[in-house]
């Protein structure tokens, strides 16, 4: 079994200087987390893996192909291999569980 704490994972990808911190690969999966402060601007740019987004904490909008929802605490997001897609208008810092299918490369 492997246990992650939100707080510590927080603290390793601020110390780290990153907006996302990868904490977990397998042969199936990855999964991170993203942090992006209020105001920000995500500077993703598509991936080549199916996502899921799970918004831990903050408010914000996302843009997934043309489609556009807010989201919040609790708000899980799929977004398809190969679609633009980015976080945007964040009126409150965001802490987002991220898992990759295949794992990130």
């Amino acid at each position: 079994m492997k246990v992650f704490r939100l707080d510590e994972l927080d603290g390793e990808r601020a110390a780290n200087e990153g907006a996302y911190l990868q904490f977990l690969r397998e042969r199936n999966m990855s999964a991170g987390l993203y942090a992006l402060d209020a105001g920000s601007t995500d500077p993703q740019q598509p991936h080549r893996q199916d996502e899921i987004y799970f918004v831990i904490t903050g408010r914000g909008s996302i843009t997934v192909g043309t489609e556009t929802t807010t989201v919040a605490r609790g708000s899980v997001v799929y977004v398809p291999a190969g679609v633009p897609h980015k976080f945007h208008h964040i009126s409150e810092d965001l802490r987002v569980m991220v898992v990759f299918s295949p794992p990130e490369s």
